[in-house]
Protein backbone atom coordinates (compact mmCIF):
# COMPACT_ATOMS: atom_id res chain seq x y z
CA UNK A 1 0.00 0.00 0.00
CA UNK A 2 1.43 3.32 -0.82
CA UNK A 3 2.13 5.49 2.53
CA UNK A 4 2.77 9.07 2.08
CA UNK A 5 4.51 11.37 1.67
CA UNK A 6 5.21 15.25 2.45
CA UNK A 7 3.50 16.48 -0.19
CA UNK A 8 0.59 15.11 0.81
CA UNK A 9 -1.35 18.18 1.45
CA UNK A 10 0.02 20.04 -1.38
CA UNK A 11 -1.35 17.26 -3.47
CA UNK A 12 -4.76 17.38 -2.30
CA UNK A 13 -4.93 21.15 -3.23
CA UNK A 14 -3.37 20.35 -6.55
CA UNK A 15 -6.32 17.63 -7.35
CA UNK A 16 -8.77 19.65 -5.65
CA UNK A 17 -8.16 22.68 -7.44
CA UNK A 18 -5.81 22.55 -10.30
CA UNK A 19 -7.88 19.04 -11.12
CA UNK A 20 -5.39 17.93 -14.59
CA UNK A 21 -3.93 20.98 -15.11
CA UNK A 22 -0.67 19.40 -17.05
CA UNK A 23 0.81 22.61 -19.12
CA UNK A 24 1.84 25.24 -16.85
CA UNK A 25 -0.40 28.83 -16.75
CA UNK A 26 0.72 32.15 -17.40
CA UNK A 27 -0.81 35.91 -16.57
CA UNK A 28 1.36 37.54 -18.75
CA UNK A 29 0.21 35.11 -21.39
CA UNK A 30 -0.25 37.85 -23.85
CA UNK A 31 3.49 38.10 -23.85
CA UNK A 32 3.96 34.45 -23.87
CA UNK A 33 2.34 33.38 -26.65
CA UNK A 34 4.75 31.38 -28.71
CA UNK A 35 4.91 28.83 -25.58
CA UNK A 36 1.63 27.33 -26.73
CA UNK A 37 1.14 28.35 -30.55
CA UNK A 38 3.78 28.14 -32.88
CA UNK A 39 2.02 30.45 -35.12
CA UNK A 40 2.89 32.94 -33.39
CA UNK A 41 6.42 33.06 -34.91
CA UNK A 42 7.36 35.92 -36.88
CA UNK A 43 4.11 37.91 -36.04
CA UNK A 44 5.85 40.91 -34.11
CA UNK A 45 7.72 41.45 -38.03
CA UNK A 46 10.51 41.81 -36.04
CA UNK A 47 12.88 40.22 -33.58
CA UNK A 48 11.71 39.40 -30.55
CA UNK A 49 12.66 37.64 -27.19
CA UNK A 50 11.01 37.33 -23.61
CA UNK A 51 11.84 35.10 -20.97
CA UNK A 52 9.66 34.99 -17.86
CA UNK A 53 10.10 33.49 -14.77
CA UNK A 54 6.33 32.28 -12.63
CA UNK A 55 6.09 31.33 -8.81
CA UNK A 56 2.85 29.52 -8.47
CA UNK A 57 1.10 29.34 -4.69
CA UNK A 58 3.95 31.22 -2.88
CA UNK A 59 3.95 29.20 0.81
CA UNK A 60 3.49 26.31 -0.57
CA UNK A 61 6.21 23.61 -0.62
CA UNK A 62 6.69 21.77 -3.67
CA UNK A 63 4.39 24.50 -5.71
CA UNK A 64 5.17 25.04 -9.34
CA UNK A 65 7.85 27.00 -10.45
CA UNK A 66 8.01 27.73 -14.42
CA UNK A 67 10.95 29.40 -16.43
CA UNK A 68 10.31 30.08 -19.88
CA UNK A 69 12.62 32.08 -22.96
CA UNK A 70 11.13 32.25 -26.32
CA UNK A 71 12.32 34.05 -29.58
CA UNK A 72 11.33 34.58 -33.12
CA UNK A 73 11.10 36.94 -36.56
CA UNK A 74 10.27 36.31 -39.99
CA UNK A 75 12.31 36.24 -42.59
CA UNK A 76 13.16 38.99 -45.28
CA UNK A 77 10.04 38.77 -47.31
CA UNK A 78 7.57 38.50 -44.14
CA UNK A 79 5.81 35.55 -45.40
CA UNK A 80 7.84 33.13 -43.05
CA UNK A 81 8.25 33.08 -39.69
CA UNK A 82 11.02 30.92 -37.10
CA UNK A 83 10.89 30.50 -33.35
CA UNK A 84 12.46 28.79 -30.85
CA UNK A 85 10.87 28.61 -26.64
CA UNK A 86 12.44 26.75 -24.16
CA UNK A 87 9.90 26.03 -20.96
CA UNK A 88 11.44 24.65 -17.50
CA UNK A 89 8.72 23.48 -15.39
CA UNK A 90 9.11 21.97 -11.85
CA UNK A 91 6.54 20.93 -9.04
CA UNK A 92 6.92 18.89 -6.37
CA UNK A 93 10.11 16.56 -7.06
CA UNK A 94 8.93 15.85 -10.86
CA UNK A 95 9.50 18.46 -13.81
CA UNK A 96 9.76 18.73 -17.64
CA UNK A 97 11.86 20.15 -19.35
CA UNK A 98 10.62 21.31 -23.09
CA UNK A 99 13.22 22.27 -26.55
CA UNK A 100 11.07 23.59 -29.26
CA UNK A 101 12.14 25.01 -32.81
CA UNK A 102 8.42 27.02 -34.85
CA UNK A 103 7.83 27.45 -38.46
CA UNK A 104 4.69 29.65 -39.51
CA UNK A 105 3.49 30.33 -42.93
CA UNK A 106 2.52 33.52 -42.87
CA UNK A 107 -0.30 34.30 -45.71
CA UNK A 108 -1.98 38.25 -46.10
CA UNK A 109 -5.77 38.52 -45.82
CA UNK A 110 -7.49 41.84 -45.77
CA UNK A 111 -5.50 43.74 -43.34
CA UNK A 112 -4.32 41.29 -41.66
CA UNK A 113 -2.25 38.13 -41.80
CA UNK A 114 -3.03 34.51 -41.25
CA UNK A 115 -0.32 31.93 -39.93
CA UNK A 116 -0.05 28.37 -39.83
CA UNK A 117 1.90 26.72 -37.79
CA UNK A 118 3.74 23.65 -37.19
CA UNK A 119 7.23 23.08 -33.94
CA UNK A 120 9.00 20.37 -33.52
CA UNK A 121 11.54 19.54 -30.29
CA UNK A 122 12.01 17.60 -27.64
CA UNK A 123 10.26 17.02 -23.65
CA UNK A 124 12.30 15.74 -21.04
CA UNK A 125 10.51 14.15 -17.80
CA UNK A 126 12.53 13.92 -14.66
CA UNK A 127 11.55 12.85 -11.10
CA UNK A 128 14.01 12.66 -7.85
CA UNK A 129 12.11 10.38 -5.90
CA UNK A 130 14.79 10.24 -2.91
CA UNK A 131 13.86 14.07 -1.64
CA UNK A 132 10.51 12.46 -0.32
CA UNK A 133 9.87 11.36 2.56
CA UNK A 134 8.73 7.54 1.82
CA UNK A 135 7.67 5.37 4.93
CA UNK A 136 6.85 2.01 2.54
CA UNK A 137 10.61 1.28 1.54
CA UNK A 138 8.96 -1.89 -0.59
CA UNK A 139 6.61 0.49 -2.60
CA UNK A 140 6.69 -0.11 -6.21
CA UNK A 141 5.93 3.59 -7.17
CA UNK A 142 9.44 4.43 -5.64
CA UNK A 143 11.50 1.63 -7.12
CA UNK A 144 13.61 3.94 -9.62
CA UNK A 145 14.52 6.76 -7.28
CA UNK A 146 15.47 8.53 -9.94
CA UNK A 147 14.00 9.31 -13.13
CA UNK A 148 14.62 10.92 -16.50
CA UNK A 149 13.78 10.39 -19.99
CA UNK A 150 13.17 12.20 -23.29
CA UNK A 151 10.73 11.98 -25.46
CA UNK A 152 9.92 13.75 -29.32
CA UNK A 153 7.41 16.69 -29.60
CA UNK A 154 4.82 18.07 -32.17
CA UNK A 155 2.45 20.73 -32.06
CA UNK A 156 0.83 23.04 -34.50
CA UNK A 157 -1.42 26.45 -34.55
CA UNK A 158 -3.29 28.47 -36.39
CA UNK A 159 -2.84 32.16 -36.20
CA UNK A 160 -4.84 35.45 -37.31
CA UNK A 161 -3.43 39.15 -36.24
CA UNK A 162 -4.41 42.53 -37.81
CA UNK A 163 -3.87 45.88 -36.65
CA UNK A 164 -6.72 45.89 -33.67
CA UNK A 165 -7.79 42.26 -34.07
CA UNK A 166 -6.05 38.50 -33.21
CA UNK A 167 -7.66 35.24 -32.87
CA UNK A 168 -5.55 31.58 -32.73
CA UNK A 169 -6.17 28.45 -31.78
CA UNK A 170 -2.53 26.53 -30.68
CA UNK A 171 -1.72 22.80 -29.77
CA UNK A 172 1.86 22.59 -28.43
CA UNK A 173 1.67 19.04 -27.39
CA UNK A 174 0.16 16.95 -30.41
CA UNK A 175 1.54 13.37 -29.15
CA UNK A 176 -0.11 11.75 -26.09
CA UNK A 177 2.51 9.48 -24.49
CA UNK A 178 3.27 7.37 -21.22
CA UNK A 179 5.30 9.13 -18.32
CA UNK A 180 6.15 5.49 -16.63
CA UNK A 181 7.90 4.00 -19.36
CA UNK A 182 9.51 1.47 -16.91
CA UNK A 183 6.47 -0.19 -15.74
CA UNK A 184 4.18 0.80 -18.97
CA UNK A 185 1.65 -2.22 -17.37
CA UNK A 186 1.51 -1.49 -14.29
CA UNK A 187 -2.15 0.00 -13.01
CA UNK A 188 -1.10 1.28 -10.01
CA UNK A 189 1.73 3.85 -11.40
CA UNK A 190 0.06 5.89 -13.95
CA UNK A 191 1.25 9.53 -15.77
CA UNK A 192 0.33 10.49 -18.85
CA UNK A 193 0.89 13.85 -20.96
CA UNK A 194 -2.53 14.28 -22.74
CA UNK A 195 -3.19 16.92 -25.60
CA UNK A 196 -4.08 20.51 -24.58
CA UNK A 197 -5.92 23.02 -27.10
CA UNK A 198 -5.32 27.12 -26.19
CA UNK A 199 -7.41 29.42 -27.95
CA UNK A 200 -6.88 33.32 -28.08
CA UNK A 201 -8.56 35.84 -29.27
CA UNK A 202 -8.35 39.84 -28.28
CA UNK A 203 -8.44 43.07 -29.90
CA UNK A 204 -7.33 46.73 -29.53
CA UNK A 205 -9.41 49.98 -28.69
CA UNK A 206 -8.12 53.47 -29.04
CA UNK A 207 -9.94 55.32 -26.12
CA UNK A 208 -7.69 58.55 -27.26
CA UNK A 209 -5.90 58.09 -30.70
CA UNK A 210 -2.62 56.26 -29.34
CA UNK A 211 -1.80 57.95 -26.49
CA UNK A 212 -4.64 55.60 -24.77
CA UNK A 213 -5.86 52.13 -26.05
CA UNK A 214 -8.14 49.62 -24.30
CA UNK A 215 -7.10 45.92 -24.80
CA UNK A 216 -9.56 43.16 -24.00
CA UNK A 217 -8.45 39.95 -24.79
CA UNK A 218 -9.72 36.18 -23.92
CA UNK A 219 -7.37 32.52 -23.47
CA UNK A 220 -9.33 29.54 -23.63
CA UNK A 221 -7.40 26.21 -22.43
CA UNK A 222 -9.29 22.59 -22.68
CA UNK A 223 -8.28 19.08 -22.85
CA UNK A 224 -11.11 18.54 -25.49
CA UNK A 225 -12.41 17.78 -28.28
CA UNK A 226 -9.54 15.24 -29.37
CA UNK A 227 -7.53 14.34 -26.23
CA UNK A 228 -8.02 11.01 -25.55
CA UNK A 229 -8.50 12.18 -21.58
CA UNK A 230 -12.33 12.10 -21.31
CA UNK A 231 -11.98 8.12 -22.65
CA UNK A 232 -9.05 7.02 -20.65
CA UNK A 233 -10.32 4.47 -17.77
CA UNK A 234 -7.40 5.65 -15.55
CA UNK A 235 -8.40 9.23 -15.33
CA UNK A 236 -12.15 8.56 -14.82
CA UNK A 237 -11.71 10.14 -11.50
CA UNK A 238 -10.20 13.08 -12.28
CA UNK A 239 -11.90 16.52 -13.51
CA UNK A 240 -10.80 18.33 -16.40
CA UNK A 241 -12.09 21.73 -16.23
CA UNK A 242 -11.66 23.84 -19.23
CA UNK A 243 -9.44 26.91 -18.07
CA UNK A 244 -10.46 30.40 -19.15
CA UNK A 245 -8.49 33.67 -18.62
CA UNK A 246 -10.43 36.97 -19.27
CA UNK A 247 -8.23 40.16 -19.39
CA UNK A 248 -8.61 43.73 -19.71
CA UNK A 249 -5.47 46.20 -20.20
CA UNK A 250 -4.85 49.87 -20.93
CA UNK A 251 -1.79 51.30 -22.61
CA UNK A 252 -0.73 54.79 -21.67
CA UNK A 253 1.25 56.56 -24.42
CA UNK A 254 2.35 52.84 -25.58
CA UNK A 255 5.13 53.04 -22.64
CA UNK A 256 2.76 51.49 -19.81
CA UNK A 257 0.71 49.41 -19.99
CA UNK A 258 -1.59 47.82 -17.02
CA UNK A 259 -3.93 44.96 -16.57
CA UNK A 260 -6.03 42.92 -14.74
CA UNK A 261 -7.88 39.60 -15.13
CA UNK A 262 -9.85 37.02 -13.83
CA UNK A 263 -9.08 32.75 -14.10
CA UNK A 264 -11.59 30.40 -13.70
CA UNK A 265 -13.25 27.17 -15.65
CA UNK A 266 -16.35 27.07 -17.29
CA UNK A 267 -17.87 24.11 -15.27
CA UNK A 268 -17.86 26.96 -12.50
CA UNK A 269 -19.88 29.06 -14.40
CA UNK A 270 -22.27 26.55 -15.54
CA UNK A 271 -22.58 24.01 -12.36
CA UNK A 272 -20.25 24.91 -9.68
CA UNK A 273 -18.69 21.90 -10.12
CA UNK A 274 -15.26 23.57 -10.31
CA UNK A 275 -13.16 26.31 -8.27
CA UNK A 276 -12.93 29.97 -9.19
CA UNK A 277 -9.53 30.13 -9.52
CA UNK A 278 -7.58 33.89 -8.98
CA UNK A 279 -8.30 37.65 -9.88
CA UNK A 280 -4.62 38.60 -11.42
CA UNK A 281 -3.08 42.18 -11.78
CA UNK A 282 -0.32 42.78 -14.54
CA UNK A 283 1.90 46.06 -15.43
CA UNK A 284 4.31 46.23 -17.94
CA UNK A 285 6.42 49.22 -19.04
CA UNK A 286 8.65 49.83 -22.29
CA UNK A 287 11.86 51.26 -22.29
CA UNK A 288 13.03 53.70 -25.22
CA UNK A 289 15.78 51.42 -25.77
CA UNK A 290 12.80 48.77 -26.47
CA UNK A 291 13.46 47.08 -23.17
CA UNK A 292 10.01 45.32 -21.55
CA UNK A 293 9.61 44.98 -17.72
CA UNK A 294 6.61 43.43 -16.22
CA UNK A 295 4.87 41.87 -13.09
CA UNK A 296 2.35 39.96 -12.26
CA UNK A 297 0.61 39.26 -9.49
CA UNK A 298 -2.45 36.11 -8.87
CA UNK A 299 -4.71 36.40 -5.65
CA UNK A 300 -6.64 33.22 -5.00
CA UNK A 301 -9.90 32.68 -5.24
CA UNK A 302 -10.30 29.16 -4.11
CA UNK A 303 -9.70 27.33 -0.28
CA UNK A 304 -5.86 27.33 -1.37
CA UNK A 305 -5.83 31.33 0.12
CA UNK A 306 -5.87 30.18 3.48
CA UNK A 307 -2.21 28.39 3.06
CA UNK A 308 -0.79 30.48 -0.15
CA UNK A 309 0.62 34.26 -0.63
CA UNK A 310 -0.56 33.96 -3.94
CA UNK A 311 1.62 33.46 -7.33
CA UNK A 312 3.85 35.93 -8.66
CA UNK A 313 5.44 36.22 -12.32
CA UNK A 314 8.28 37.89 -13.77
CA UNK A 315 8.67 39.13 -17.01
CA UNK A 316 11.98 40.39 -18.99
CA UNK A 317 11.73 41.08 -23.31
CA UNK A 318 13.14 42.75 -25.90
CA UNK A 319 11.95 44.47 -29.46
CA UNK A 320 13.51 45.46 -32.13
CA UNK A 321 13.62 45.72 -35.66
CA UNK A 322 16.28 43.46 -37.30
CA UNK A 323 16.20 44.87 -40.28
CA UNK A 324 17.12 48.59 -39.84
CA UNK A 325 18.46 48.23 -36.31
CA UNK A 326 16.50 50.17 -34.57
CA UNK A 327 13.90 50.02 -31.78
CA UNK A 328 10.20 50.01 -33.18
CA UNK A 329 7.08 50.60 -31.58
CA UNK A 330 5.54 47.62 -29.88
CA UNK A 331 3.27 45.65 -31.09
CA UNK A 332 -0.09 45.16 -29.48
CA UNK A 333 -0.33 41.63 -29.55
Amino acid sequence: MRKTITLLTFLFFVCEVGQAQQDPMFTNYMFNSLVFNPAYAGSNDHLAVNALYRQQWVGIDGAPTTQTVTAHMPNSTGRVGFGLSIMNDQIGVTGTLSVDLSYAYRIPIGKGKLSIGLEGGAYNYRADYSKLNIQDGGDPAYADLHTSFWKPNLGAGIYYSSKYFYTGLGVPHLIEYNLTQNRPDDPAIYAKQYRNYYFTMGGVIPLSGNALLFKPSLLVKSLSPGSSFANDPAASQVGAPTEFNVDLSLFFQETLWVGVSYRSAVEAITNKSSSFDSADFWAAYYLESGLRIGAGYDYSLSSLNTVTKGSFEFMLGYEFDYKTKRTVTPRYF
